[in-house]
């Protein structure tokens, strides 16, 4: 059963690497749309030749070479996170019934107090 609970913690971990890969896809996209108002700022302000720099190099570049930021969370999900996912259930399914998160289910049979109504099971 370490076995199992090694391979059920390791989920938990790839959740949050793709949870950061979210976060940067969104921070970057939000970026991106902000830059419309600097653009329409500088317009503003008279400062043509700026506002055209900013839409040429950076508005709607690439964050990462060929890439926009959605396209590492697909190639995350599609190489490594679907794989990983199913890899899991997979063998959580056979010795652990499909049961998740057992460890933690043995503990709290553990630390549980019996008969106060908080610690149910």
């Amino acid at each position: 059963m370490a076995a199992l609970g090694a391979l059920t913690k390791a989920p938990e971990t790839t959740e949050r690497a793709r949870g950061h890969l979210y976060g940067f896809h969104q921070l970057t996209g939000t970026a991106d749309f902000q830059l419309d108002d600097a653009v329409r700022l500088l317009r503003e302000a008279d400062h043509q030749t700026q506002a055209r720099q900013v839409e040429w190099e950076v508005f709607g570049r690439n964050g990462i070479p060929e890439h926009w930021a959605f396209q590492n969370v697909e190639a995350y999900n599609n190489s490594y996170y679907r794989p990983f996912a199913g890899i899991e259930q997979d063998i959580v399914a056979q010795p652990a019934g499909g049961r998740d998160h057992l460890h933690e289910a043995r503990l709290k049979e553990l630390r549980r107090t019996n008969g106060h109504p908080d610690h149910t099971w």
